[in-house]
């Protein structure tokens, strides 16, 4: 029996791994596979990547181009959405200005939907997750990088050109600190997320500050987690630093737009209260008027990206 063409797949390319869902009609998720990012590859090739992991999935699954409705993906990159072009890519420097949809869709033969991913959370969350419900909400996640999705009225928004939400690209002290991928210095991203806050800790460390950390070759943020829970000094300096900066990031869009819940999501949230009591803390401290804000956990969890990814074709 030939079967429907109802499936799509939904696909999460970040700058440590690119995971692929395969949903059914009913919405759900039937099957799903990832690889690790390669950093080195450029649009074409990178886009290469994902259509012969499309066919390897289909193929797996006794499924065929012929039976998808599309494929749906979110990427951390600067979206001219209309177009489906990438204009820049912080967690993958070399995809970049480059049309990425149109390229797959001219070799798949399918639709194909490519937005950023902090939009794709936001739509997952507020369809699917801690955002059911809402008139107005603001997704955030904390995570290799920072980024933001927008529901306003109950649609996603996404600006004049498609990225809407780029908040972890906020400046938050300009020129200043390290390079981040958005080709800036001092951007909320560059202070706070997990691609950035092991290089303020090895510079911490090599200018003679000590931790339990040194030594550590790879250190990423679960070293950091552990170690604040062992009441290490720098890292619960670190960890009190990136709570100022993320309160503030939050701080600065709440006033901007009066949304009054934020859902927040991404790797960083398991550190919890550890971080998050102190990033409410130092949200609380700028505002003056006091009305309700609600900050929520995002209750898709690691799959967010890849439901977000396939409700784009939804």
């Amino acid at each position: 029996m030939e079967k429907d063409k109802g499936y799509v797949i939904g696909i999460d390319a970040g700058g440590t791994k690119v995971a692929y869902g395969l949903f059914g009609e009913d919405g759900e998720m039937t099957d799903r596979v990832q690889h690790p990012s390669d950093l080195e590859l450029d649009g074409p090739a990178f886009s290469d990547r994902l259509i012969l992991t499309i066919r390897e999935l289909l193929e797996k699954n006794d499924l065929s181009i012929q039976n998808l409705k599309g494929v749906g993906i979110c990427m951390p990159s600067y979206i001219l959405f209309d177009k489906g072009y990438i204009f820049l890519t912080s967690a993958l420097p070399k995809v970049c200005d480059f049309g990425m949809r149109d390229y797959i869709e001219e070799r798949l033969g399918v639709r194909v939907v490519l937005d950023n991913d902090g939009n794709a959370a936001a739509l997952a969350e507020y369809r699917r997750g801690a955002g059911r419900g809402l008139k107005h909400m603001v997704y955030v996640a904390v995570s290799t990088g920072i980024g933001s999705g927008l529901i306003i009225n109950g649609e996603l928004f996404r600006g004049s050109y498609g990225w809407a939400g780029e908040c972890g690209h906020m400046l938050a002290t300009p020129d200043e600190g390290v390079l981040c991928g958005c080709r800036n210095r001092g951007c909320f991203m560059s202070y706070a997320s997990g691609r950035y806050v092991p290089r303020h800790l090895k510079i911490r460390m090599l200018e003679g500050e000590k931790s339990e950390m040194e030594g550590i070759t790879d250190l990423r943020c679960e070293h950091l987690l552990a170690a604040a829970q062992r009441k290490d000094p720098l890292a619960e300096e670190m960890v009190q630093s990136m709570a100022h900066y993320i309160g503030v990031c939050l701080y600065n869009i709440y006033q901007l737009l009066n949304i009054n819940t934020f859902v927040l999501g991404g790797g960083l949230t398991n550190f919890g209260n550890l971080l998050f009591d102190q990033v409410r803390a130092e949200f609380d401290s700028y505002d003056k008027i006091g009305m309700p804000v609600e900050f929520r956990f995002a209750e898709l969890k690691k799959d967010f990206g890849i439901i977000g990814a396939a409700e784009l074709v939804l």
